[in-house]
């Protein structure tokens, strides 16, 4: 049995300068995964900005600096990987811009034939979701638990579960057998701050 961990990722808005200290301090909490940037319907510019200034917190730490949607800056600003989800380019594409060696996760939502295709295909994660409902995204599907439960009991391509994930909820998560929990408002509006919520949710692993 893999142990769980924590993938984080950025909130809907925020000013990279002023969430750098956010992201120390959260990463200060415990042991995080990765970090998937994701700054919807803002320019090149902004996104690289943030990149730029976010990247080397996170990599300092070994925790894993992941694009959302765009392998094409992924590459160019040398993240770790691309996050892509199904509206997005397509995988074998994806992989090609960003090299063999950095990391494709692909959002699968609650699709058993669109995550044998990604894994297939050499994705090196598929993505799952929402299993709650969130504030950060409208969800185009439902995941159920019992969905992370086949896929761990019969795949080795590494899970991720995403949706609406807190403390409080992800336990269900854990105990079938997701490798990681992809958070976003379950770690920044966190009751007690992001260093307290990962280290919470480290605790649950």
């Amino acid at each position: 049995m893999s142990t769980c961990r924590l993938y984080l990722i950025t909130p809907p808005t925020f000013e990279p300068r002023a969430f750098a200290e956010e992201l120390r301090r959260a990463l200060d909490g415990g042991d995080v995964a990765c970090l998937q940037l994701r700054m919807k319907d803002i320019g090149d510019g902004e996104i690289m900005r943030a990149a730029e200034i976010l990247m080397p917190i996170a990599q300092k730490r070994d925790v894993a600096f992941i694009m959302n949607d765009r392998p094409d800056l992924a590459h160019m600003l040398r993240a770790d990987g691309v996050h892509i989800g199904q509206d997005d380019v397509p995988y074998a594409e994806a992989r090609e811009i960003v090299g063999k060696n950095a990391i494709v996760g692909v959002t699968c939502h609650n699709s058993r034939d669109l995550a044998f295709e990604a894994g297939e295909a050499g994705a090196d994660y598929v993505a799952f979701g929402a299993f709650f409902p969130t504030q950060t995204k409208e969800p185009k599907t439902k995941a159920d638990v019992e969905l992370l439960h086949w896929w761990a009991q019969s795949m080795t391509v590494p899970v991720v579960a995403i949706g609406g994930i807190t403390v409080d909820n992800a336990k269900p998560l854990v105990d079938a057998g997701a490798d990681f929990l992809a958070a976003s408002a379950g770690v920044w509006n966190y009751k007690n701050g992001p260093q307290a919520a990962v280290n919470a949710f480290n605790s649950l692993f």
